[in-house]
């Protein structure tokens, strides 16, 4: 076979499938996420307040990474401490056992 030969093979697409369908080319734009602790100066990330960490912790227990939760690096890095805080005086759990 040729080099000729093998760019037909390819169709449209060129050397880098530049061609492809838009449906497989990725997810789509997808919205910024805004840190909610940057946006609001009046919250502020606290170990006592159970119900601002629930959020940032999944239903198993897991800490809900940066990229899902949309908080800064900053802020991130509080809500992790307050989230091990909070669990070492068991004001929320480690792990949900069952269900």
């Amino acid at each position: 076979m040729t080099p000729n030969e093998r760019k037909s093979d390819r169709g449209d697409r060129g050397e880098r499938g530049e061609g492809m369908d838009d449906e497989k080319r990725g997810r789509g734009f997808a919205r910024r996420r805004v840190c909610r602790f940057c946006a609001d100066q009046k919250l502020s990330v606290d170990y006592k307040d159970q119900a601002t960490l629930k959020y940032f912790v999944t239903e198993r227990g897991k800490i809900i990474p940066r990229r899902i939760s949309g908080c800064c690096s900053k802020h991130q890095r509080q809500i992790a401490r307050a989230v091990k805080q909070a669990r070492g005086i068991a004001l929320i759990p480690y792990l949900v056992i069952g269900s």
